[in-house]
């Protein structure tokens, strides 16, 4: 049974990454698609690989006016919008006394921003509809602290927040709102330097699972609280991050660590 069958979904940040691997799980699943995304040629590829079910949107999610149109190209094209994933993010690293007023502003335009572009517009027409569900992307950086990445975090937990605030105004029309919060994935932004194989676990040793995450498996944890199996479910955080907000995962104490892990790494 295809989990999204006849629903349509908008997708920022849809032409690469954990977006790209969202946009073809929720195709196969049976949702039409509209890949909003800046990278044109790449998103129109995603696009003509998926068929009629896909439709290409250049957007700049920090654009209100940008939005607009992309909802009604979105509405004229499929006649709604059922579910919108505000997947587009950017990652800036600098300590915050290196941190420019620029870099803040950079950031918080397209992680912030953007996710309440995307819910006042697309949202409106949910409410209007009496239905629909918003996932925002924000991090297992929105669920602690973390040194070097301050304001990307910092947009992480206004993500987090702004996510239970949307929750709260859009629920008694029937629209749900949750956040996922990836931990780190194979994508550009989490494996810059494009590691193959176990090279790319090298950075994960203190995650509980030893691993790296796939955007497979971010985009099926998408997916749930986009379908109907996740009718009672708004206001949530689900962490996608392989046990990492748990805790910093000390190989000191766990007897019989595989060797391959150095104790206390």
């Amino acid at each position: 049974m295809q989990r999204l069958a006849g629903k349509v979904v908008l997708i920022t940040g849809a032409a690469a990454g954990m977006g790209a691997a969202t946009a073809r799980l929720f195709a196969a699943e049976g949702a039409k698609v509209v890949i909003a995304d800046m990278a044109d040629q790449a998103g129109t590829e995603l696009a003509g690989s998926l068929g009629e079910a896909a439709l290409f949107a250049h957007l700049d999610v920090s654009n209100e006016e940008a939005w607009q149109a992309v909802a009604a190209m979105a509405v004229d094209r499929f006649g709604r919008i059922d579910a919108l994933v505000n997947n587009a993010g950017l990652v800036h690293f600098a300590d915050l006394e290196n941190t420019q007023a620029a870099d803040f502003d950079r950031v918080f335009a397209v992680n912030v921003k953007g996710p309440l572009l995307g819910i006042k517009h697309v949202g409106k027409l949910m409410k209007a509809a009496g239905r629909g569900a918003i996932v925002n992307i924000s991090s297992v950086d929105g669920l602690r602290g973390v040194n070097g990445v301050g304001v990307y975090s910092a947009s992480k937990w206004a993500v987090r927040g702004l996510t239970k605030t949307a929750a709260l105004e859009y629920g008694p029309f029937g629209v749900r709102v949750n956040s996922v919060h990836p931990g780190g994935v194979d994508t550009a932004m989490g494996n810059p330097m494009a590691l193959k194989g176990e090279a790319r676990n090298t950075d994960y040793t203190r995650v509980p699972l030893q691993r790296i995450g796939e955007p497979e498996e971010v985009a099926a944890a998408t997916l749930f609280l986009c379908s109907d199996e996740a009718s009672y479910v708004t206001g949530a955080e689900l962490s996608v991050d392989g046990g990492w907000a748990a805790a910093g995962y000390y190989h000191t104490y766990l007897p019989g660590a595989p060797p391959a892990l150095k104790p206390g790494a």
